[in-house]
Order: structure tokens, then sequence, then C-alpha cells
């Protein structure tokens, strides 16, 4: 007979947390940290940026878990934490900081788990200019491409996650898949 299975759904994670046992939450940690970070870094293009992202993130995520509706989707709602701080997190930065264009893809981060530790040189040399032209798109392309493409999500759960209906969020996608043609066709021929 195969061993039962034991790992505990969110919803019940989430029904121990809120019953006072507080280390359950250190186990939905532990199962959606990676993804969080992955989507923070992508987003933002700045791996320590994304890590304090993530962090407040949870402890959000741990403030307001009673007024959280729907235990069986908790991580479509961490994620859609992440990425709300990340738009804040953004928005702040481009008051202080103008984006630097020419920043080396390497500081991108765009994609990093999708993309890195291409097996030749040639590919590493195809991923560092995806990276590049990717960190080059405005933040709502960047983050409709990054859903779409490199957290392989539906228009539905796009449309639920960000707030934003399903037709903008095509479009986004298109005019970013356009842009990167063009920024990627500039980058073969300079």
């Amino acid at each position: 007979m195969p061993p039962l299975d034991v790992t505990p759904t969110d919803a019940t994670l989430v029904r121990q947390v809120l019953a006072g046992h507080t280390e359950a939450f250190a186990a939905l940690v532990d199962r959606y940290h990676a993804a969080c970070l992955r989507v923070a870094t992508n987003l933002l293009g700045n791996p320590d940026d994304a890590e304090d992202v993530v962090q407040d993130s949870f402890v959000r995520a741990y403030r307001h878990l009673g007024s959280y509706q729907d235990r069986d989707k908790f991580g479509a709602w961490l994620t859609r934490i992440v990425v709300n701080q990340c738009r804040t997190r953004a928005s702040r930065e481009a008051r202080y900081v103008p984006f630097d264009h020419e920043r080396p893809a390497t500081d991108a981060g765009i994609l990093a788990d999708r993309l890195s530790a291409p097996p030749d040189v040639e590919q590493r040399e195809r991923a560092a200019e995806l990276r590049h032209a990717l960190a080059q798109l405005g933040p709502e392309q960047r983050e409709a491409v990054v859903l779409r493409f490199g957290e392989e999500m539906s228009y539905e759960e796009m449309a639920a996650l960000t707030g934003v209906g399903v037709s903008a969020l095509k479009m986004r996608v298109q005019r970013a898949c356009a842009r990167l043609r063009t920024l990627l066709s500039e980058q073969l021929f300079s």
C-alpha cells in the first residue's frame, strides 16, 4: 500500500495559524517563499529589493490572515500581495531614482529562474539579451510578461491577481512582445 500524503493543505495551515499555532505559518512561508521571490525579482529586477518585498508580503499576509476569505487559494492571495508590494516599491523608487536603461543585464534579474545558467555560451548570451530587453519595458508590460510567460498564468488568473481586465492584459502582453522583438532586433544588429 502506498504511503498516505500527510502534507497539510494551505487551508489546514491557515486554520492552524488562526487557532493560535503560529508555527504553522512557517510551513506556508517554506511552501511559497521561492515562488514569491521569483515573482518579485522578475518584477523589480533587483534581488535585494525583491527579498525585502517578499519579507514585507509575508508579514502583511500574517497580519491580515484573519480577514482572508478563500482559504483554498492562499497562494494566489499571497502572490497578489507580492505584486501589489512590488508596484508600491517600484512607484516609490521611480520618484527618487531614474530608471537606468544602460544597467547591465546581470543586475536586471528578469525571469532569473527560467533563464539562469543555460548550458552553452550562445544561450547565456541570448538570456542576457532577453533580461536586458525585459528591463527596458514599462512596469505594466513587464508585469504582464512575467506573469504570463515567467509564471505561466492564464489571462483569467492574471486578471484575478491584478484586477485588470483580460482584454487589457492581452493588449499589454501583445505590446510588450512587440517591444521585445524591437529591442532584441536592435541588440542583434548593434
